[in-house]
């Protein structure tokens, strides 16, 4: 993976589901676009064609192979960039994405083994300028997620979970520029920890 070159900035948030990265990605591009910011907010999955494919399978409408899902994810992935992020991240424009590639790694390990395969498959996009991975333990995710919603997708287990956010884990010391935030405090709170980050890089 390469560092962005670009002229705009780009921000990943990161987490288990139910950690809360689509508020605080959400609170982030309103709280930039206060400033007088050009802020694009999006998310992975897309949705486009292949984005609708993988929420089909992550709802359990249809089944692959881990193999066959990861790829769709990479699919997926390369199609955001082209068409979408590159070209902002070109015009100046501070982009932020609701999961990347950490999520696609963390959540795939559950089926493959090989991480070194999960990450080659990504060798060729570009990795964030700040990452921010919401650290939120799975029996609170789950709390979360039976509140707001009536069922639970493939990967929302708790011992599914604690597998992903321990591979979660090990990324961030892998990686630079990843900050692990302490997503069981408010909301407010969190996204104080969040801003503060931002405020010093950009």
């Amino acid at each position: 993976m390469y560092k962005n070159q670009y002229t705009g900035k780009f921000i990943a948030f990161e987490g288990l589901d139910g950690a809360g990265s689509t508020t605080q990605a959400e609170k982030l591009t309103r709280y930039l676009k206060k400033r007088g910011e050009k802020v694009h907010l999006t998310k992975e999955p897309t949705n486009n064609l292949i984005g609708g494919m993988i929420r089909g399978q992550l709802t359990k409408e249809w089944r692959t192979g881990p193999e066959c899902l990861q790829l769709l994810f990479t699919a997926d992935r390369a199609h955001h960039l082209e068409k979408e992020v590159i070209p902002l991240l070109k015009q100046g424009v501070t982009v932020i994405t609701d999961r990347y590639f950490f999520s696609s790694v963390a959540f795939g390990s559950l089926g493959i083994a090989d991480r070194e395969w999960l990450q080659k498959i990504n060798d060729r996009f570009i990795l964030p300028d700040i990452t921010f991975m919401l650290n939120v333990s799975p029996r609170i995710c789950l709390q979360r997620i039976n509140e707001s919603r009536f069922h639970l997708e493939l990967f929302e287990e708790e011992e599914n979970m604690e597998k992903i956010w321990r591979t979660y884990a090990t990324l961030a010391q892998d990686f630079e520029d990843v900050y692990v935030i302490n997503g069981e405090k408010t909301v407010e709170e969190v996204f104080t920890d969040i801003t503060k980050i931002v405020n010093e890089f950009l």
